[in-house]
């Protein structure tokens, strides 16, 4: 393909290995109910599809708003140490912006804890938006959000590569009429990605550089 205007990206499984956060916040509110601590593999399937998702299917004590709530209020405390970007992702992202393309991200996870990450690993100049799940009426895989950030960045569908780890993603570009790379690196395993027919299948994040550039 030829390069394209834009590259929305998820963030958890795709840029960055968040699992071990993840998981320290859901045994968290398991430890609330007296739950026994569940282990990353454990969990690692149930991330991608919000903190709504996420918690129903880990938690199965109590009110699943209440656990969302304290989710989200013990997550700060380990968000950025149990959070890593994945090898090449910050010169990859790097170099895309510096030659012209608009970067997006688009994730189910909460926006505000995106953001925070993003700037932690110094990123925020490379994103012109970042976009969660308070930013449209349907998380993913319906395609508002992706939707949201094409509207944010300019560009039209044709324009967009949605780049991710999961079927989610591959089902959210689908619906939004974006083409779709995907990484085996995250909740879901390269069998079921190969499945779900994305266009591209890549060994890492930093080969999406290298395929953009010989496709000049």
């Amino acid at each position: 393909m030829t390069i394209p205007r834009a590259i929305v990206c998820d963030f958890d499984g795709t840029l960055a290995d968040s699992y071990a956060g993840i998981t320290a916040s859901v045994n968290f509110v398991r430890a609330s109910h007296g739950l026994p601590p569940m282990t990353e593999a454990d969990v690692r399937p149930h991330v991608g599809r919000g903190p709504t998702h996420l918690l129903v299917h880990t938690v199965p004590a109590g009110d699943p708003e209440a656990n969302v709530a304290l989710y989200r209020q013990h997550h700060p405390s380990v968000m950025f140490s149990g959070t890593r970007l994945f090898p090449g992702v910050a010169p990859t992202l790097k170099r895309l912006h510096e030659a012209g393309v608009k970067l997006a991200i688009c994730s189910n996870k909460p926006v505000v804890f995106t953001k925070r990450l993003v700037e932690h690993f110094g990123l925020t100049p490379c994103f012109n938006a970042v976009v969660g799940p308070e930013d449209a009426p349907r998380p993913k895989p319906a395609p508002d959000m992706l939707l949201e950030a094409m509207k944010r960045l300019g560009v039209a569908p044709a324009e967009t590569l949605y780049v991710g780890d999961m079927t989610v993603d591959i089902a959210t570009a689908r619906a939004a009429g974006v083409s779709v790379w995907v990484i085996p690196s995250g909740s879901d395993s390269a069998e079921a990605l190969a499945a779900a027919k994305p266009d591209r299948i890549l060994g890492d994040f930093a080969e999406l550089a290298s395929i953009l550039a010989a496709s000049k």
